[in-house]
């Protein structure tokens, strides 16, 4: 059994500048998990494969394509491929985001 805490695993460094911290990372899956403070968001960028988010904490706003939400925790929200994506913490409250990339990107990100 591998079991891996989020306290423990190194920030990642990112071209969003924001507390990531990989949790998975095999071939058909990749699982990241993100903090937004108040006021953090993404950029926007594209993704080479589908992406899901699951809401840990906090009410962040997704953005994907020309649609943007509120968030609760508990929600799983889905991003298909190739598509513009973002988040944003609009809250006055600490956000988590669990991510998870399938299958695990082979081509970069586009951020832009």
């Amino acid at each position: 059994m591998i079991i891996n805490k989020y306290q423990e695993q190194p920030v990642k460094e990112s071209p969003h500048k924001i507390d990531v911290r990989e949790m998975y990372n095999k071939e058909s899956a990749q699982v990241i998990l993100m903090a937004l403070k108040p006021g953090e968001s993404l950029k926007p960028h594209k993704t080479p494969v589908d992406v899901f988010f699951f809401i840990v904490e906090g009410t962040p706003t997704i953005h994907i394509g020309n649609e943007s939400e509120v968030c609760e925790k508990d929600s799983l929200i889905e991003s298909p491929a190739d598509i513009v994506h973002f988040i944003s913490n609009e809250s006055d409250k600490f956000a988590r985001i669990m991510v998870v990339k399938a299958p695990r990107p082979i081509s970069p990100i586009k951020v832009l």
